[in-house]
């Protein structure tokens, strides 16, 4: 029987990413060989350099590490996930070579409804009682009656690449992304909503709540990077 949630789940499974990484690659500049010596020192000693590359925008230091994410996400969030491309490689699951699972979005009542004002200038608020009601009964029905469809025609011989087409695009898939600071940066700049933030952003919801969990993590393996990516406006150097 199909389920509904309306959770994002990102776990960092492989990563080689410090803040010593930027200060080394940044180094090789004017230090040469003698670079190697900041392989092991204390980056707490050098936040300044950071603070100067993101401010100044050189952006190379910043890509000589990597994180790798699974991410579960409806397949609408991958779509626009996909659109970022510099410094990201992506292995999504295939419905051409498995039954895909009847998993589905719901949104949760803390999720706004009803968008005001015109595109580029607009805001959501909440929706009524009465709307998230007919939303998640909708969406549900929809759902159902899909995945019965898809398993009808699974079942009736239809390969699996022609079957999917009944699919909403509220159907969870899962994936592997990984990237380097400097392009999550970009991608968290456009994505996430933030109150130091230069550029305003309006992301979608559900690709936010995907942003915010990939920056948690990254928080903690990069934390003076990330900390003048805050300072210097949330802009990717």
């Amino acid at each position: 029987a199909p389920s509904f949630r309306s959770d994002m789940t990102v776990e960092l499974v492989k990563h080689s990413a410090s803040d010593t990484d930027v200060l080394w690659a940044a180094r090789v500049s004017t230090a040469g060989e003698q670079s190697l010596d900041e392989l092991n020192k204390d980056p707490e000693r050098s936040k300044g350099l950071i603070n100067f590359l993101m401010r100044d925008r050189h952006g190379s230091p910043f890509e000589h590490n990597s994180m790798t994410f699974f991410i579960s996400a409806p397949l609408f969030v991958f779509r626009e996930f996909h659109r970022h491309r510099v410094g990201w490689s992506y292995n999504e699951e295939s419905g051409r070579y498995r039954q895909l699972q009847p998993v589905f979005y719901v949104p949760d009542a803390s999720r706004k409804l009803v968008q005001q004002g015109r595109p580029g200038k607009y805001e959501f608020v909440p929706g009524t009682e009465e709307q998230h009601e007919l939303t998640s009964r909708s969406m549900a029905d929809v759902y159902r009656k899909a995945y019965e469809t898809y398993e009808e025609m699974l079942a009736a011989g239809v390969a699996r690449e022609v079957a999917r087409a009944v699919l909403p695009v509220g159907l969870y898939s899962s994936m592997y992304a990984t990237c380097n600071a400097r392009s999550l940066m970009h991608f968290l700049g456009l994505r996430t909503q933030h109150e130091q933030a230069k550029v305003p952003s309006f992301p979608q919801r559900e690709i936010e709540m995907v942003g915010e969990l990939m920056e948690e993590q990254w928080a903690k393996l990069m934390p003076l990077t990330h900390a003048a990516f805050n300072a210097n406006g949330r802009v990717a150097p």
